[in-house]
This record gives C-alpha cells, structure tokens and sequence, in this order.
C-alpha cells in the first residue's frame, strides 16, 4: 500500500480485465447505491467497476448483490477522512492492478452512466483529466436546486476556471476521469493527508491545467430528484463555507507539492 493511503479492506469479486476502472464513491447511500448499479451493470463487461465505501452502516451493500451486477471489488475505508480519502484509495488500487485511467461517480444515483463509453474515449486518445457537465452543449441539468446551480455556474466554477486558466462549466461535479500518467506525476503527488474531504477534486482540477496537461469538458446528465430531498453531503451554511475556504486555498496553491 502507497504512503499516504487511508487504511482500507478489499473484497474483490473477480480479476481486473479492462485497462479503464470505475470507482463508484458511497456512504450510506441505501436504495440510490442499487439503483446506480443496476443501471451500471451493462458496462461491467467493458470497464471495471468498484464500490468504494466510506464505512456505510446501512447494509446496502450486500456482497452477493454486488457481485452479481458485475462490480469487481468493494473497497471499504477504515482509516479517516472523507471523499479524498476514498479517492487516494481509488487511486492507490489503479495504480497497483495496472489501470491506464480512472473515472470517478458519486454513489448516489444522480449521475447518467450513459457517459461512461465517452470518458473512455477521451481517455483513449489522451486526454488526461476529463470533467463531465451538465452545463455544456449535450449536458442536462435535471431539477437541479438554484442554490446549487448559482453556487456552480456563478461562484465555484468560474473562481476554479481564473486559477486554472481553463474554462470549466461544472466544477462541483464528481463525474470525472483522470489518466494515470497524470496521477502518477510526483508534480502531482495525490497521496498526501491534506486531502481529507473535496480537497482533491478542486486540486486535480487545477493542476492538470497548470502543469500543461490535456484537460476537457464532455457532457453528461445529473439529475436530481423530485422533491424536497437533496441527496447531498453538503448541508447547511457551516458546510457550505467549508467548501468555500477548501476552494480558495486550493486555488492559492496551498495544496501544491512543496
């Protein structure tokens, strides 16, 4: 296991067979976790597909189940951290199976994994980091809560696009891809404690511009529920501010390799 990896178990359900994997991030995801799977599993022959737990406790993740949708492993954290502590496991498990790419989905059925044979492709051709939108042309937005939509299109978005020099339209959107030439870059060195909750995300973001990488947008679905109910890790006006600092140091290189 790489330094810097939060400690982690691995139930594997078969072999690696792709040069392209999948980690699919959850915590407590319950009936949103199964619904994205099933709607996965037609990928399973293609790409390879992981669960990487945060430590649910609301037994969604039956390992029969998941076995038979196809998913090759289930990774589940033991160590702390939140998202970026998944990701650094995600990462550290493509590096050793000889992955060439990842692409990274959030686990709670909002994202269309229609996008996945695109990611791939872009991948395929060289692109190195490859954010899905929901905002460029082909993308969609789905019931999408204004807060969310002015924080990404009027805030988030454009402050990561100054400090890139990149021109991003959805920044908050987990569903991305990364090569492993970029992740393995010691310029980039992604196997480090600082990257504990959305840390990482922003940082790949902007690194992969900065260090002269290939960076593109394709368009993908995201779609939120009807109702009330917001499937979401961010919540309140304390989390939301979190975000917002997270974002401006990264943006201030604090993150940067020193």
């Amino acid at each position: 296991m790489n330094e810097g990896v939060p400690t982690y178990e691995i139930t594997p359900f078969g072999f690696p067979s792709s040069c392209y994997a999948v980690f699919v991030f959850v915590l407590n995801e319950g009936e949103r976790i199964r619904r994205q799977i099933e709607k996965m599993k037609c990928y399973a022959n293609t790409i390879d597909i992981y669960i990487v737990d945060g430590g649910s406790e609301d037994g969604s993740l039956d390992h029969k189940w998941i076995s038979d949708c196809g998913v090759r492993g289930l990774l589940v954290k033991i160590g702390p951290g939140k998202l970026s502590a998944q990701m650094r496991i995600a990462i550290s498990w493509a590096m050793g199976n000889g992955y060439k790419g990842i692409i990274c989905m959030d686990g709670n059925d909002k994202d269309d994994p229609s996008a996945l044979p695109l990611f791939v492709e872009k991948l395929a051709i060289g692109y190195d980091h490859v954010q899905g939108s929901r905002f460029v042309v082909g993308g969609r937005a789905v019931n999408t809560p204004i807060m969310r939509y002015w924080g990404v299109r009027a805030i988030h978005a454009p402050i990561i696009s100054l400090a890139a020099g990149f021109h991003y339209t959805d920044t908050t959107n987990g569903f991305r891809a990364y090569s492993m030439n970029f992740l393995r870059d010691p310029e980039v060195a992604p196997f480090r404690d600082v990257f504990q909750s959305y840390e990482l995300h922003y940082y790949l973001a902007i690194r992969a511009v900065r260090l002269g990488y290939h960076v593109c947008e394709i368009p993908v679905a995201r779609i939120y529920p009807v109702g009330s109910f917001v499937p979401t890790k961010i919540n309140g006006l304390m989390a939301n501010l979190q975000i917002f600092k997270t974002l401006v140091n990264v943006c201030m290189g604090k993150f940067d390799p020193s």
